[in-house]
């Protein structure tokens, strides 16, 4: 059985480290955001949003992504 190794950001090529690097900036702003705007007008829509950037955000802070 092989061992799995780390996450290894150089092992993709340029313009998907380059895709990444553009989410770390912007998806915690915009989860602020949406999460405010959840919280004031809730909707189903808003609701899935705010999970799909979470789940975004956490896989790039804990480098699963």
């Amino acid at each position: 059985m092989r061992k799995r190794r780390g996450f290894d950001k150089y092992r993709f090529q340029h313009h998907l480290r380059q895709f990444r690097s553009i989410c770390e900036q912007f998806v915690f702003p915009l989860l602020i955001f949406q999460a405010i705007r959840t919280l004031l007008f809730p909707s189903p829509f808003d609701i899935a949003l705010v999970v799909i950037l979470l789940g975004i955000h956490l896989a790039i802070y804990y480098e699963f992504w």
